[in-house]
């Protein structure tokens, strides 16, 4: 089998109180997997569920919720599956790779708190007796305590010294389909994610945490590419050291190429190369665009009935929808000849949605649960996102006591947990 990459983990060093602190990503070689044999999807889809959590609590909480997720290859030849688990505190989230040995499954990995630097090294067994045995079933009937979990973590850049178990309770909620929305192309440059915001980088990376969907920022460049760039300005919060000032707009998509970097080296993307990604890589099955002033809708139109279709031909649950998240953009939207029939989301109000034929309308999250307004759109065929929900306690309180179809976020494990363990 192909051999599996070793994940690395991510301590952070502080070079004073008035820098962005550097995010240090040293690889450390376990050589616990090379000999492993891939986990088939029957053992994956038993794995999955919510665990609860003996020797770690005081660090990640008392349960976690355990969801698997995929990257192929640019090749679209080798498919990577990560075991991702999404804590009850601190918005953490462990990005675990798997492999068998004879009856024993072996995990190694990271974890990362969202709300600090805080990080460090992890790694697990399935013993055999534990659930080893039980997973090399055809079907195993996977009930209360029958998978386990033993493991350690370290923290920042120490090895694995601290005992970890998760013992298996529940399936993960499975109820109505619910969409994880990760901001600004999958997650935040400030975040100290590995990766730039708004990248094919990006894009390809947050399937780990957890997220179902991503909303995209989209400008048009000079000579009319439409790009993923969220600032006015090219700014060192998003690029490197390049020379160029001003806006996006100024510059033509080839000399944005040869002269910008984003923060962590990667070039601004196109719009056509974020939808191959998402589409033909990773399991991502909602693209909200996101449409900046200078984002032109009837380019936008064309593209998206170009990549619905090869979704439909790759059989692919793939849904692009077009932004529409002020006036200037619902008039140059229903200027469209076929705006009707364009899938797209409305941030406006209720008529403004039902005006458009917005198939999803995305209140703000100030506005409360909205639950009557919220059944007058389900009624009506459509769903509703709610946005941006970075509160635990709020998204606690939207999926336990709403009714919305998906939550945008810059903290997609957070709302991935909350959803998942719910009852």
């Amino acid at each position: 089998m192909r051999r599996l990459l070793f994940l690395c983990f991510l301590p952070v060093l502080f070079a004073s109180c008035n820098e962005t602190p550097d995010v240090v990503t040293p690889n450390l070689s376990m050589g616990t997997l090379e000999d492993t044999h891939r986990i088939t999807p029957v053992m994956r889809a038993s794995i999955e569920g919510v665990y609860s959590v003996f020797g770690g609590s005081d660090v990640f909480g008392d349960q976690v919720a355990l969801k698997w997720s995929y990257v192929v290859s640019e090749n679209l030849v080798d498919t990577t599956f990560m075991l991702s688990a999404f804590t009850g505190r601190d918005m953490c989230y462990f990005a675990l790779q798997g492999g068998t040995l004879d009856s024993v499954f072996i995990f190694t990995g990271y974890w990362r708190k969202m709300v600090n630097t805080e990080t460090g090294f992890a790694r697990f067994t399935i013993p055999s007796s534990k659930g080893g045995r039980l997973l090399f079933q055809p079907n195993p009937n996977v009930k209360k305590d029958s998978i386990v979990f033993t493991g350690s973590f370290g923290v920042g850049q120490s090895l694995p010294n601290t005992g970890l178990i998760l013992t298996y309770q529940r399936p993960l909620y499975n109820g109505r389909k619910f969409e994880v929305l990760a901001h600004r192309g999958g997650g935040r440059t400030s975040d100290l994610l590995p990766v730039s915001e708004n990248s094919v980088e990006m894009v390809l990376f947050t399937p780990r945490l957890g997220t179902t969907g991503l909303e995209i920022d989209l400008r048009l460049t000079k000579d009319g590419v439409p790009i993923l760039y969220h600032d006015g300005e090219i700014n060192s919060r998003l690029t490197q050291k390049s020379g160029l000032v001003g806006t996006i707009e100024e510059y033509s998509w080839g000399q944005l190429q040869a002269f910008v970097r984003l923060i962590h080296g990667e070039r601004i993307p196109t719009l056509q190369q974020v939808l191959d990604a998402a589409l033909y890589r990773t399991s991502i099955r909602v693209i909200y665009l996101d449409n900046k002033n200078s984002a032109n809708l009837a380019l936008e139109r064309s593209i998206q009935k170009d990549y619905m279709a090869k979704a439909a031909a790759a059989g692919r649950e793939f849904q692009i929808l077009i932004g529409l998240p002020n006036e200037d953009k619902v008039n140059e939207f229903l200027a469209l000849p076929d705006y009707a029939s364009a899938p797209s989301l409305c941030e406006l109000s209720v008529d403004d949605t039902r005006n458009t034929k917005a198939l999803v309308w995305a209140p703000r999250w100030t506005l409360g649960t909205l639950n009557s307004d919220v059944a007058q759109m389900h009624a009506e065929g459509r769903r509703v996102f709610t946005w941006t929900v970075d509160v635990p306690a709020y998204v606690d309180q939207y999926i336990k006591q709403g009714d919305f179809d998906g939550i945008l976020t810059n903290y997609a494990p957070m709302v991935a947990y909350y959803n998942y363990t719910r009852q």
